[in-house]
């Protein structure tokens, strides 16, 4: 929601200055700038990366655009799955979990969860854990490093999108100067002709560099700083799952396992521990 917002803020705040001091908004409206310019950027994403790194960066995108999902609710929420998940193992054995993890998007334990069971990464990280601990070959610290490589792996794919928007970014006042200077090539092609046809290629050619500061500074680093922003959301949520989970392999009784998560969580998004225990007891 605030991706929009704020691309909304950015266009207004210009095109009413501009208004403002006597311009014209046709004037901003040429077709074949954009089309230079999106063209020549859309067409330095293709060659600089694969198939699937546009796939994600189009889901990305789709994903800014609904705003975070790692509310305080989604938090909260997390940890009372996580201490229903801890509290059945504690009942019935760890035996008892291998349901869920095999099936994770089956488990009807999950589903009263819908925060954490449409969160498919979430799920799979959980999941794949459980499995391992389930097996008992696995000693805590070395469950530690294998829960970190998965989270850096991940976490670095992730880094590719913001990568993409960030060089596209850097690209564009290029483009942006690309298309000035073919302006400036129909400009010197009409002079001789009509004074207001010139001044009309010139206002044209200007456009292209305008427009290509613009999308740089305006859209696709601001594109960038939010998905490095939505990683370090996702990354705190992950490492709550990474910390119950650990402490749970540990032995640990569910209640502390679910302390070690809720001390991931930034203090802004976090439950205290009097009312996580309160909720926790009602439930």
């Amino acid at each position: 929601m605030f991706v929009i917002v704020g691309t909304i803020v950015v266009f207004a705040s210009i095109i009413v200055g501009f208004t403002m001091a006597g311009g014209q908004i046709a004037v901003l409206i040429q077709i074949s700038e954009f089309i230079v310019i999106g063209g020549a950027a859309m067409g330095a994403m293709l060659i600089g990366n694969p198939p699937s790194i546009i796939g994600d960066l189009i889901k990305t995108l789709t994903g800014l655009l609904k705003g975070s999902p790692y509310s305080k609710a989604a938090y909260d929420e997390l940890l009372k799955m996580l201490y229903d998940l801890f509290m059945l193992a504690r009942r019935e054995g760890v035996v008892a979990l291998e349901s869920h993890a095999e099936r994770p998007h089956e488990s009807e334990l999950f589903k009263k969860y819908p925060s954490f069971h449409n969160n498919h990464h979430a799920v799979e990280f959980l999941s794949d854990t459980l499995k391992v601990i389930i097996t008992g070959t696995v000693q805590p610290y070395d469950l530690s490093e294998m829960m970190d490589v998965d989270l850096e792996t991940h976490h670095k794919a992730g880094h590719k999108v913001a990568n993409v928007l960030a060089k596209t970014g850097d690209a564009m006042p290029g483009f942006g100067i690309v298309a000035a200077v073919l302006g400036v090539v129909i400009t010197m092609g009409s002079i001789g002709g009509r004074p207001e046809e010139i001044g009309h290629h010139v206002a044209a050619a200007l456009v292209g560099t305008f427009l290509g500061v613009l999308l740089a500074y305006g859209v696709f680093q601001p594109l960038a700083q939010a998905v490095e922003s939505s990683l370090e959301a996702e990354g705190q949520y992950m490492g709550c799952i990474r910390s119950a989970l650990l402490s749970f392999a540990r032995g640990d009784a569910p209640l502390t396992a679910v302390e070690f998560a809720r001390r991931n969580i930034d203090p802004a998004a976090r439950i205290s521990f009097s009312d996580l225990e309160k909720a926790l007891k009602r439930a």
